[in-house]
């Protein structure tokens, strides 16, 4: 008898026989240890942001663990890090001022910032003293009936980091104040709004009049344009549902403007959105009745597109022109900005610039199926565009925005023309100098460039052999050609933030299953200092346990995936659970974490319930490698990552006899969402239970920019030479009839980006082929639930204990999970 049951539990171990379907019981507690309230007390600081400082390499952060917040100056010259203070003497002085009790574990500073002299720091305290408000008198005269006359004391200090001096700033400037509308030019001089449908702009005297009182009757307006209207306006947007827009129309908005550098200009994209057909969304909840929210939405295929204008205007000539840039039929046009140097960082203003220089400026021009893209300069003494660069690819084309350097003369362009994303080096007039990076690796962005060295610093991954390939490193590269430098080694996904002149940088590095830590490098990549560790020992005392990482084949058998797997805290070798896969299909990205992080809902916290939750890439599924790669799902944007989703579960359930290949959930949230669904249908033996939420079911009714780019549309030239564009989709209600598992559907009802529609269409199909499936509204919320967050998280979790435990045992009304981390007040 006992070499029988040997024979059968060996049998168990590799699949040949399913485990005995025994119902196990939900592991609330250990989900609910992990939830985001409790996570906030066991994570603190996990990177260093360095605030690099204006007159010399130093810079400064913040970091905090279990004992508190520190404040560092990093002197990378000196190879010193030191304490702005000693915390306990600082609170002592602190708390002899304010009359409030401060101790050096608890200070609340606020809006620290370096003066003029970067050796003086200058921060707040709020007390618990009872002011009358500076401007009390104004607000009186203005409004009778006002009676909250109080506000508690912020008291100003200014501490000198080389004599230890607090000093109490008596009578501080009052903040400016940061208004939404305001577009600044870049010498203060002139600020330009939206108003009525129409351009305006004020001077500097006005402007502070209207910072003191928005509504002051005596500000000059100045009127730039008249003939703007409601869906063809120079700016603004919507705010909220039709009663918000009609209460809010009289309003100052906001301008998208971008400035010339020296203030006598700006040009701005005009949208005309009139034939764009409308879409609502109904604010069920508000009170005291129910709204309508009314909105343009161009979806994919249709023939009402919006149609942009360029605009450039000149304050000398007080003109506004048109630009002629047409080139595509249903083009966009993508305005740039010029980079600010990082040092700017801490600046209460920093203008927005175009790229460029006061006689030209740098744009693209995008055909509508994404397969045509030009980097135009403007020449503005001449009145024409000058196409730089072309780019023409048979499937979508993805850029990011040029680097201008050597005084314009050269142009740092990033393409991936040759299959990978690197980048090249041209002439002002559009010849090719150099391709500066090559090679089977993916270049992402610039990190900054010292022009006087002439050395190119970038963001690359897939570039280390023995790594895996979305691990980010910083490199640098010549201008002048040659070899590629590594400059953060290790096998850790890193994060660099270098300094301006390119002469430091801090990076910070982790995988998901190590702590994080930072530390301070020069130039050639040597090691200055460690900076930091993260300090997760609140986290590791509640149970928490790194997850596992793992590599598997796609479908094809050939191309390699990564994944991170999640198990229960509490897992045991010897048991067997279900499977849960957190899906994202991309394309833009991978749900695959790379980094440690907080995000645990949807991975660690899920798992506690008594599931190995896995997340994977797919075919398709991410940017960060080939374009081969990252288009392979290019005219398939339903089914194309279904079966590397399949075949990660099959490749796990071989190699753990921990996993049972025949319960299998799904999960994911709007790309994912419309993904999880597929896959119940695409493949109903094989996945069992899906929560999708928010998913874009029919992504013939989603945005027309994202649909028509990932999954392509056909631009039709008739023999008259008339354009048209045709759209074809699979959609997930088409196959609605394949369902066999358990589906919960969750959409919010004022769901303005991936409408409420999509999921009620997917319903109604579901309806009709008389299928039995779960369907949840969540009350006023848009795409990310907000405030229902929590509620989703464990209605999720019912949904996969009740069906891939088997535990039926119904959970009470009451989420006491939920309800116990609320103080009952009343």
């Amino acid at each position: 008898m006992k070499k029988i049951y040997a024979i059968l539990v060996l049998f168990i171990s590799f699949g040949f026989v399913q485990a005995q379907d025994t119902p196990t019981k939900g592991n609330y507690e250990l989900a609910s240890r992990f939830s985001p309230e409790k996570v906030r007390k066991m994570i603190f600081s996990t990177s260093v942001d360095p605030h690099w400082l204006k007159k010399s390499d130093r810079f400064w952060y913040t970091y905090e663990t279990t004992n508190g917040k520190e404040w560092y100056i990093v002197d990378p010259a000196a190879r010193t890090k030191k304490s702005f203070f000693d915390k306990d003497k600082l609170a002592a002085e602190i708390t002899k001022i304010v009359k409030d009790p401060f101790d050096g574990q608890h200070l609340p500073i606020t809006s620290l910032k370096f003066l003029e002299d970067e050796n003086t720091i200058q921060f707040k305290i709020r007390s618990t003293k009872d002011v009358v408000k500076k401007d009390w008198a104004e607000i009186k005269e203005k409004n009778k009936s006002a009676k909250d006359s109080l506000e508690k004391k912020t008291f100003v200090f200014r501490y000198n980091l080389q004599n230890n001096q607090l000093i109490e700033v008596d009578d501080p400037e009052e903040d400016a104040k940061r208004l939404s509308w305001a577009n600044i030019a870049p010498d203060s001089s002139k600020i330009v709004f939206a108003k009525h449908d129409n351009l305006f702009w004020m001077d500097k005297e006005n402007f502070l009049k209207a910072v003191k009182d928005d509504k002051d009757s005596t500000i000059v307006e100045n009127q730039i344009t008249e003939d703007g209207e409601k869906d063809y306006s120079y700016g603004g947007g919507r705010g909220g549902d039709n009663v918000e827009e009609e209460k809010n129309k009289d309003n100052r908005k906001r301008a998208g403007v971008i400035w010339s550098e020296d203030s006598k200009q700006f040009i701005l994209t005009r949208s005309d959105v009139r034939e764009v057909k409308d879409l609502w969304v109904i604010q069920n909840v508000k009170d005291p009745r129910p709204t309508l929210e009314t909105y343009k939405y161009a979806m994919p295929g249709e023939k009402e597109q919006p149609i942009t204008d360029l605009l450039h205007y000149s304050f000398e000539s007080k003109e506004m022109s048109k630009l002629d840039v047409a080139t595509f039929k249903d083009q966009s046009i993508g305005l740039w900005t010029a980079s600010r140097p990082v040092v700017n960082r801490d600046d209460d203003f920093t203008p927005i610039v175009w790229l460029g220089d006061v006689n030209n400026f740098y744009f693209s021009i995008t055909s509508r199926d994404l397969k045509k893209i030009d980097i135009v300069r403007w020449n503005i003494a001449e009145g024409k565009k000058e196409v730089v660069i072309e780019e023409r690819s048979n499937t979508y084309i993805d850029i990011i925005k040029p680097e201008i350097i050597n005084n314009g003369s050269e142009i740092v362009h990033w393409s991936e023309r040759d299959g990978w994303r690197h980048f090249y080096l041209y002439g002002k007039d559009g010849s090719l100098i150099r391709q500066l990076t090559s090679g089977p690796f993916h270049t992402d962005r610039i990190g900054t460039i010292d022009e006087k060295g002439r050395f190119l610093y970038f963001i690359a991954n897939g570039r280390e052999k023995g790594e895996d390939p979305y691990y980010e490193h910083m490199y640098k590269v010549s201008l002048n050609g040659g070899a590629i430098t590594l400059l953060n080694p290790g096998d850790y996904n890193h994060s660099s933030s270098p300094n301006d002149k390119g002469t430091y940088f801090v990076n910070n590095f982790s995988r998901v299953n190590t702590v994080p830590m930072s530390s301070l490098h020069d130039n050639t990549g040597k090691k200055i200092m460690d900076l930091e560790e993260a300090d997760l020992s609140n986290l590791f005392a509640a149970g928490y346990k790194f997850p596992e990482t793992f590599k598997f084949k796609a479908d094809d058998g050939i191309t390699d995936l990564y994944g991170v797997m999640y198990k229960p805290f509490d897992f045991d070798s010897t048991k067997v659970y279900p499977i849960i896969e957190y899906v994202y299909p991309g394309p833009q990205t991978e749900a695959v974490n790379k980094s440690f992080g907080r995000g645990f809902d949807r991975t660690d916290r899920l798992a506690q319930f008594g599931f190995v939750v896995v997340t994977l890439g797919n075919r398709g599924g991410h940017p960060g490698r080939s374009k081969w790669y990252h288009n392979y799902g290019y005219g398939n944007l339903r089914d194309y990552g279904l079966a590397d989703k399949k075949a990660a579960v099959e490749q796990l359930a071989d190699r753990h006899p921990f996993i049972d290949r025949n319960r299998v959930g799904i999960h994911g949230h709007s790309g994912g969402g419309f993904m999880s669904t597929a896959a119940m249908l695409v493949y109903p033996d094989f996945f069992k239970v899906a929560v999708s939420s928010a998913g874009n079911h029919e992504n013939n009714i989603y945005n027309r920019w994202w649909s028509e780019k990932h999954h392509g549309v056909q631009e039709l030239i008739s023999p008259k030479g008339d354009t048209s564009f045709v759209y074809k989709i699979e959609k997930n209600p088409d196959i609605a009839k394949n369902l066999k598992g358990k589906l919960l559907l969750v959409t919010g009802d004022v769901d303005n980006n991936v409408h409420p529609a999509n999921t009620i269409r997917m319903a109604n199909a579901l309806i009709k082929a008389n299928k039995r499936f779960d369907f949840i509204i969540l009350p006023g919320q848009r795409h990310g639930f907000g405030d229902m967050t929590e509620y989703f998280f464990w209605r999720m979790g019912d949904y996969f204990v009740q069906h891939l435990l088997g535990d039926n045992t119904p959970p009470p009304t009451d989420m006491m999970e939920v309800q116990r981390e609320k103080a009952m007040t009343k």
